[in-house]
C-alpha cells in the first residue's frame, strides 16, 4: 500500500486542527472574559486578558445579602452559589448512579436474557428518546405536583435518568447481547451463581460501556437548563444552570461566565479523562443488528 501523498496529510490535519480550535474556542473565550475586570472588558481586546484577575469568581461566594456595591443607580446582589454547587453535584452524582444501575438492569434483561421480541422492545425504548422535551413539561409537571415533589431536587433525580435512559438502556443491551456467553457460563460451571458471574465477570468487563453510560448522562445533565428553571424556583434549591439563569446580566456579567466555567470546566475535563473509554464504549455496543 502506497503511503499518502503529502497534500492529502496536509488536508487531513488542517481539517483535524479547524475541528479542535472550533470545539475549544468557546471554553477558551468563557475562561478570558472570567478572567477580566470590568474595565478590561469594555476596553480590552476581546480575545486576550492582560492582567487576569480571580475577582469574578470569588464574588460569586460571597454571602448571600452582603452588599457587592453599587453600578449606577444599581444595587449589585449576591447568590447563594455554594448551595448551587452542593445542589449540582448532588444531582450529578445522583442521575448518574441511578441511570448506569437502571440501565445495566434494563440492559442486562434485553441483551442478555433475550425476553420474546426483545429486539423491538429495544427500538421502541431508542425510539423514545427523540420525543421532544418541550412536549412533556405539562405531563411532567403534573406528575412533580401529584408527588409533592414541588421546587424539590428529587424531582430532577426523577426527571433526568428518564431523559437518559433509552439511549443508556440501548446501547448496553447491544454490548450485553454481543458478548459471548461462554464467559458467565465457565463462571456457572466452577460454581458461581448467575448473580455472582455477573458481579465478577460481567460488570467489570463492560467497564468501558458503563463509562459511556455515565459520560452520555453526565453531559444530558450538565447540558440542561430548562427543566431545572422549572422545577426549581426557590433559590437555595437550585442548580448551577437554573441560578445563572437569575442573574442580572447587565451587572453581573463576568461573574455570570465565571459561573458557567465552574460548571464547565470540570465536565470538560472529566469527558475528556474518560474520552477513550467513551469511544471504546459506543464501538463496543454498535454492533449488527442492534
Amino acid at each position: 500500500m502506497s503511503p499518502r501523498p503529502w497534500w492529502a496529510k496536509l488536508g487531513h490535519g488542517s481539517l483535524i486542527l479547524v475541528a479542535t480550535v472550533y470545539c475549544l474556542f468557546p471554553i477558551y473565550f468563557m475562561l478570558v472574559q472570567s478572567l477580566k475586570t470590568p474595565a478590561e472588558d469594555v476596553f480590552g481586546n476581546p480575545f486576550i486578558v492582560v492582567n487576569p484577575t480571580l475577582e469574578n469568581f470569588q464574588e460569586l461566594f460571597q454571602r448571600e445579602g452582603e452588599v457587592r456595591g453599587f453600578v449606577g443607580r444599581a444595587l449589585r446582589r449576591s447568590y447563594p452559589f455554594l448551595d448551587w454547587l452542593v445542589n449540582t453535584l448532588v444531582v450529578f452524582a445522583g442521575s448518574v448512579t441511578a441511570t448506569v444501575v437502571a440501565s445495566v438492569a434494563a440492559g442486562y434483561a434485553l441483551g442478555r436474557l433475550r425476553p420474546p421480541g426483545f429486539q423491538w422492545w429495544r427500538r421502541a425504548i431508542f425510539a423514545t428518546y427523540i420525543v421532544p422535551q418541550t412536549i412533556l413539561f405539562i405531563p411532567l409537571y403534573q406528575v412533580v405536583s401529584a408527588l409533592g415533589l414541588d421546587d424539590n431536587m428529587l424531582a430532577l433525580l426523577l426527571i433526568y435518568p428518564t431523559m437518559a435512559l433509552p439511549f443508556c438502556v440501548w446501547m448496553l443491551s447491544g454490548y450485553f447481547q454481543q458478548l459471548p456467553r461462554e464467559v458467565e457460563e465457565a463462571a456457572l460451571i466452577e460454581g458461581a451463581s448467575r448473580a455472582g458471574a455477573f458481579f465478577r465477570i460481567v460488570l467489570p468487563m463492560s467497564r468501558p460501556v458503563l463509562v459511556a453510560a455515565g459520560i452520555f448522562t453526565l453531559g444530558i445533565v450538565a447540558s440542561d437548563f430548562m427543566i431545572a428553571s422549572v422545577f426549581l424556583l426557590t433559590p437555595h434549591n437550585q442548580t448551577i444552570t437554573a441560578g445563572l439563569g437569575t442573574f442580572d446580566v447587565a451587572l453581573d456579567e463576568l461573574a455570570a461566565v465565571a459561573g458557567v466555567n465552574l460548571l464547565a470546566i470540570p465536565v470538560v475535563t472529566i469527558s475528556a479523562v474518560f474520552a477513550r473509554g467513551f469511544v471504546r464504549g459506543l464501538t463496543a455496543s454498535m454492533v449488527e443488528g442492534a
